[in-house]
């Protein structure tokens, strides 16, 4: 243990010194947080989105068989975040971070030149191309999600919650704030870097700022915890509870022992219903609007009013969650969630859109505060990787299943309905055990 914790917070002071900076180093871990997560937006479903039609194009593979390529590499991914999570609390943010950066930079180059890779494997007139041609695909998906969407974004996350715990809440719905405006953005960036260059050239460009850029800059700034540098979170001490909230841990749970507790389900499955129902709609989103007669405009400006909304409530439920238990914020979602369903499967004009609007807007808010605050206030730092992999392979096993799902409910069923009314009684299952959704640090307050 002491050979890991020396490697951990090997060259902690060189090239920057923390200790030195005339500010808390925690906001710059605000920062540099924030960037690590916006870093992972090629490996997001938006940002693969951007590049699928020229895959479609240059591979000739069915649009079907690219969406199970990519469901099978992402559940193929979701199974391995948990030993990434032990990774993290055994090396932790800066070295893995590193790591992950390289990997994400390897695979963007990778995808850059798939379909050459698929047809030197195997040539484009053989019986065994498209087989060959999925399996590739799957093997370069599960890379991408595994390192973007899953392990840079957990331990950029992970390390800003233990940089803060008074203000974590408030910290992370700044991070918020800009990650969603980056992310909105990010579509149309990736667009723009095409038709400046090409796909491939967009894809090599990503990979040299990340490989080499973006690693040098995990190096440099990223640091695991404030106590390796003599420091403490917030930069000033804080008890145990304030507000009539425990927010500092009395007991630093294991894996083993937080998965025991209903909490950590309770908390855990609403954000998988909500990553299992965004990618299932996003995925489907002109095909549901057209079922409903809505048109294409109006079903792409949907996202317009809804990211305000999400916007504002990551930042005010971000500042609250340091005042409140988060159970009420958990209620809050699960609420939302109810009624964006409800209305997704009954889409029209009118009530049924706004109502859409606003819950899938509050959800996305709320997620964006539990996601990060609960898990190291409920259960401690010391194995925050471990219990925060688990949870995110939940979650990413939840996005891979939602565009499948719905395609399901629509070609076998006749609607998308059908699908919609599954989730829906989940969460209202989920929604009337979640007074059992209590921190488990209150049974150690003396």
């Amino acid at each position: 243990m002491q050979n890991q914790v020396s490697f951990k917070q090997r060259y902690n002071n060189l090239l920057l010194k923390p200790g030195k900076v005339p500010f808390f180093y925690g906001w710059v871990i605000l920062a540099v947080a924030t960037v690590g997560i916006l870093v992972s937006a090629p490996g997001q479903t938006t940002g693969v989105s951007t590049f699928t039609d020229y895959l479609l194009e240059n591979i000739r593979i069915s649009r079907d068989q690219i969406s199970m390529a990519y469901m099978f590499g992402t559940i193929a991914s979701s199974f391995i975040l948990t030993y990434a999570g032990k990774l993290y609390d055994r090396y932790g943010a800066r070295w893995v971070g590193m790591g992950t950066s390289l990997l994400l930079a390897t695979v963007l180059v990778l995808l850059s030149q798939s379909d050459r890779i698929i047809h030197l494997l195997a040539p484009a007139t053989s019986s065994s191309y498209v087989g060959v041609a999925v399996a590739v695909l799957i093997l370069f998906f599960f890379m991408l999600r595994f390192s973007g969407q899953g392990v840079l974004t957990m331990v950029s996350r992970n390390m800003l919650m233990k940089w803060f715990i008074a203000r974590r809440g408030l910290v992370n719905g700044i991070s918020s704030l800009f990650v969603s405006l980056g992310f909105s953005v990010a579509p149309l960036t990736f667009y723009m870097l095409i038709q400046e260059t090409s796909w491939r050239m967009a894809w090599l460009w990503m990979a040299l700022a990340i490989g080499v850029f973006f690693t040098a800059f995990v190096f440099v700034f990223y640091r695991d915890n404030p106590e390796d540098l003599n420091m403490i979170p917030d930069g000033e001490k804080h008890g145990n509870r304030e507000h009539n909230v425990t927010i500092r841990p009395f007991k630093q749970f294991t894996l083993k022992e937080a998965r025991k507790s209903a909490t950590l389900w309770l908390f855990a499955l609403p954000l998988a219903i909500y990553a299992l129902y965004i990618t299932g709609f996003t995925f489907h989103l002109v095909s549901l609007f057209e079922a409903a007669g809505i048109g294409r405009d109006e079903a792409l400006a949907i996202f317009i009013p809804s990211s305000f909304i999400a916007v504002t409530i990551s930042l005010l439920g971000g500042w609250i969650s340091d005042r409140i238990k988060l159970v009420y914020l958990l209620y809050l979602m699960l609420f939302a969630e109810l009624l964006a369903l409800f209305c997704m499967a009954h889409m029209a004009h009118g009530i049924y859109y706004l109502g859409f609007i606003v819950g899938h807007g509050i959800t996305s808010g709320v997620y964006n505060v539990l996601m990060a605050v609960t898990w190291p206030r409920y259960y401690g730092r010391e194995h925050l990787g471990k219990i925060t992999g688990f949870v995110m392979s939940l979650i990413v096993f939840g996005s891979a299943l939602g565009p499948i799902l719905f395609s399901l409910s629509y070609t076998r069923l006749g609607s998308y309905s059908y699908g919609i009314y599954v989730m829906i009684v989940v969460v209202a299952v989920l929604g009337a055990l979640s007074y059992k959704a209590r921190n488990p640090q209150d049974k150690f307050v003396q």
